[in-house]
């Protein structure tokens, strides 16, 4: 029988500058998001939506979140595979686009993992892990457009 999840967060507007949402120009797109116990992210549009460049936009956490999701699903494969990672580091890129009805979607997400092996043998083994992964990803089952991964294994 499948275990079912749930996830609350709370997320608050807190860019009011006075008048509300009187105009699209009078107001901040500022926001909380919260979980309990849990330190707030700061969030914002993107800049290009009139959102503060200093915080969290929803396009980042998305992206963010598609790379975490695949570096746990990563690790513990490798974990019961008896693969030593010692190193990861990924930096993900996202593209989105924006339609002439005001919305837009997500074309793609590229994953592009360095990892670092402790044992050089195990590099092609672990670089077939990443198919895996992609497949138990939570996250990226959830997703409506392409996840894929250039993944660079290295040893020490």
């Amino acid at each position: 029988m499948p275990k079912t999840h749930h996830y609350e967060v709370t997320v608050t507007w807190t860019g009011d500058t006075g008048s509300g949402t009187s105009s699209y120009r009078s107001y901040e797109r500022a926001h909380d998001v919260e979980a309990e116990g849990k330190a707030p992210i700061a969030g914002s549009s993107d800049p290009s939506f009139r959102g503060d460049p200093s915080r969290w936009n929803p396009e980042e956490l998305l992206v963010a979140a598609l790379s975490q999701c695949h570096m746990l699903s990563f690790l513990g494969l490798c974990a019961g595979a008896g693969i030593a990672v010692t190193g990861y580091v990924d930096r993900p890129h996202g593209t989105m686009i924006e339609t002439p009805d005001g919305g837009g979607r997500f074309e793609e997400v590229v994953l592009r993992p360095e990892v670092t092996l402790a044992d050089p043998a195990r590099a092609d083994e672990a670089a077939r892990l990443h198919a895996r992964a992609h497949e138990v990803c939570f996250i990226a089952s959830s997703v409506n457009f392409p996840v894929r991964h250039e993944a660079e294994m290295t040893a020490v």
